[in-house]
């Protein structure tokens, strides 16, 4: 007897937790349990509620601020928008565009490649013009809460992280930094980075950090410059996706 086959799509997976979370917040949108103009659960009693952690809450209104089902207000919380039931209602009748990546997740690719690419950028010891005009950038900003600024800051932050992938001499390296750098040109991970990460004094303890990194590979120390990519990593991961 012929075992029953099954046609999947091609682009079929597993949605990760922050998308299954995003899923059920607008079920309870369309429902009517949130209600338009309503004030959220806090991250902690959504996070409860859903069974999952603070992280894939964070990035699940990340992304409906992107879809413009949610609003966030400092220090007040995150409202449903007044338009949301009918923006659910005119998606339902479209095809849905494919989701960013998990800005968490993204972060824990990083910390396996980047202090390896780091390593091997140490053992060439070379300066290189480019990196050093983003970092050059970076140190130029001092309100990060003008929209330009902010624009410079994450196209130059995502770009030094990229070409230190290029100094490693590596073309397949240099390709997988591509891949990462368009995910942080992503909507959702500017979403949840720019949310998290909006006081100047921490941007300028970053741009500290992307010096360090440099000074290091010059200088040809591959140890430092590894733990300092892997200290760097680490502190975004807890700004951005708070546990």
């Amino acid at each position: 007897m012929a075992s029953a086959r099954h046609d999947f799509p091609r682009d079929f997976r597993p949605l990760q937790i922050y998308e299954q979370v995003s899923d059920k917040i607008r079920e309870e949108i369309r429902t009517g349990r949130f209600l338009p103009d309503a004030r959220l659960p806090s991250e902690r009693d959504l996070a409860a509620l859903f069974g999952v952690g603070r992280p894939a809450v964070r990035e699940a209104i990340g992304s409906l601020q992107n879809e413009g089902l949610v609003v966030t207000r400092r220090n007040s919380g995150t409202y449903v928008c007044p338009n949301a039931p009918q923006i659910l209602a005119s998606a339902a009748a479209s095809a849905e565009l494919p989701a960013d990546f998990s800005p968490s997740a993204t972060l824990d690719v990083r910390l396996i490649l980047e202090p390896a690419i780091a390593r091997r950028a140490a053992a060439r010891k070379q300066r290189d013009e480019l990196a050093e005009h983003y970092l050059a950038q970076m140190e130029t900003l001092t309100n990060v809460a003008d929209a330009d600024e902010l624009a410079l800051w994450n196209n130059s932050d995502r770009l030094f992280h990229r070409q230190l992938a290029v100094m490693t001499g590596d073309a397949l390296l240099a390709k997988l930094a591509d891949e990462i750098a368009q995910t942080m040109d992503q909507s959702l991970w500017k979403r949840v980075k720019d949310d998290g990460i909006h006081d100047p004094g921490r941007i300028r303890l970053y741009v500290a950090e992307h010096r360090l990194i440099y000074e290091a590979i010059v200088c040809g120390d591959a140890d430092a410059a590894a733990f300092y990519v892997e200290q760097h990593i680490h502190r975004v991961k807890r700004d951005v996706t708070p546990s």
